[in-house]
């Protein structure tokens, strides 16, 4: 594979994780009540404090849409809060926050199409970005295979085994899925026009493409459902991570109880040590590229498989509904793409 075409997303280069198992086909948000999301909030709202919680079902719009509702109300951007960034192509259930003294401002969004209030209570602090548990889907599948259920059914019980890969879908790689591009010529040193915030978003979309490689090489050497000494574990119930130093853990890893987390490279990552190091080395060699390239970002570590919660599965007239519960950060497509087994790049980059 060609420099160029490996900084492109595209779902043909992520393997599945369940090859062996037949996909339902089908096709994806044809209508916008096909594709619901609501959000699982990291924490409840105590019922008093200084600022104002509101939970919303919006249609059609983003989250953006509802927080410029508040801002023509007199309110500046950073006295909204919000835990995560919603589909548009979607019915979606999410909390947002604002001062009390503003909570007049809250009828602006009861009056936009496409936004219903639910819910207003009161909490100690403003709603944060990532101050959420995850998110529950319940998606529609048009136009499947007569067996679709079997099908889908066979699917989600192996990934109650062994989970679904954690790449980073679409959304992260710009309308022409290009954006690593732009990323790695700014780490070489070259012009790319955009303000600051973009070119941030740019190698965030290059340190994302070099955590998907990663995955891929994972999946390629038959690593995804094992740990091995030097890798960085992290436990999916209670999220503590730990560095691996006996392959003891390996029985672990087979129950789902941890999985190997990857790096978003950056000054605040360390390096893994042995067979994962290796990886690491090898997927930055691949485009000239090395750890201190990525001084100027913080680097984070990322779960590189999904537990699904809440599982269900219902046969439909014209196809199925499927229903899972992911953690935050998670992309619905990923799953949908080992259910389906055809390419969801089409519609699912449209969300924002």
């Amino acid at each position: 594979m060609s420099e160029a075409h490996a900084l492109d997303f595209s779902w043909t280069d992520l393997p599945t994780a369940t090859p062996n198992l037949a996909g339902t086909g089908g096709r994806i948000r044809e209508q916008l009540e096909d594709f619901r999301v609501v959000e699982i909030p990291s924490y409840q709202p105590v019922g008093k404090g200084s600022h104002l919680f509101i939970r919303i079902r919006k249609e059609g719009l983003t989250t953006r849409d509802a927080v410029l509702a508040l801002v023509s109300e007199g309110l500046s951007e950073n006295e909204i809060g919000v835990a995560g960034l919603k589909d548009k192509r979607a019915v979606t259930e999410q909390w947002l926050s604002i001062p009390n003294r503003h909570a007049a401002a809250a009828a602006a969004l009861d009056d936009t199409p496409g936004i219903t209030i639910l819910e207003q209570t009161r909490h100690r602090n403003k709603l944060g970005m990532g101050h959420l548990k995850g998110n529950r889907f319940s998606i529609r599948i048009r136009g499947c295979e007569e067996d679709a259920l079997e099908r889908a059914q066979a699917v989600l019980t192996q990934l109650g085994v062994i989970g679904s890969p954690n790449y980073f879908g679409p959304q992260r790689f710009g309308r022409f899925g290009r954006n690593a591009v732009d990323g790695l010529r700014l780490l070489r040193g070259e012009r790319v026009p955009g303000s600051h915030r973009l070119k941030r978003f740019f190698v965030a979309s290059l340190q994302s493409l070099l955590f998907n490689h990663l995955l891929v090489e994972r999946l390629n050497r038959g690593l995804y459902t094992r740990v091995a000494v030097g890798d960085w574990a992290r436990l999916h119930q209670r999220g503590g991570t730990f560095l691996v130093e006996s392959e003891d853990e390996a029985a672990r890893a087979e129950r789902l109880e941890i999985s190997a987390t990857l790096p978003l490279f950056g000054r605040k990552v360390k390096p893994s040590a042995g067979l994962p190091g290796a990886l690491e080395a090898l997927v930055l060699a691949k485009f000239g590229l090395r750890w201190v390239d990525f001084a100027s970002r913080r680097g984070d570590r990322r779960i590189s498989r999904i537990a699904l919660g809440e599982v269900a599965v219902t046969d439909e007239e014209d196809g199925l509904t499927v229903s899972f519960a992911l953690p935050k950060g998670s992309y619905a497509t990923c799953v949908l793409r080992e259910i389906m087994k055809v390419d969801v790049d089409a519609l699912a980059s449209q969300a924002t």
